[in-house]
């Protein structure tokens, strides 16, 4: 099984979590984010992948030039999928790549999840 997402440009895991008095606690933009990424599962009738061992290929649009760590953004990506049903647990993924897409006017985001045959 194979599937393609669009999904908004993902918050950095800085802005992810919060410090609450003491607690970590989802932020504003991790909220967001997260309850975008589960409207967009609901939409697109998304089909779920269960406990199969996984592959993404990720692509990050930003939206303006400024830098950013590619890799901050895993985790806001993987924890909304996986809060949305679209898999069991993030560590399914055997094999993950990541690329900077080009600037695109609001930035976004481009997931390709597909399961990987067993090596049997």
């Amino acid at each position: 099984m194979l599937i393609t997402l669009k999904l908004p440009f993902p918050p950095s895991v800085n802005t992810y979590y919060r410090n609450f008095r003491g607690r970590m606690v989802m932020g504003k933009n991790g909220r967001s984010f997260k309850d975008a990424v589960q409207e967009i599962v609901t939409m697109t009738q998304t089909p779920k992948f269960n406990d199969a061992r996984l592959m993404a290929i990720i692509t990050v649009f930003p939206p303006n030039k400024r830098k950013f760590d590619l890799d901050n953004r895993l985790k806001a990506i993987f924890d909304s999928l996986q809060d949305a049903g679209v898999f069991d647990d993030d560590e399914q993924f055997d094999k993950i790549e990541i690329a900077r897409g080009m600037i695109k006017s609001g930035g976004g985001c481009t997931i390709v999840i597909a399961t990987l045959e067993s090596e049997a």
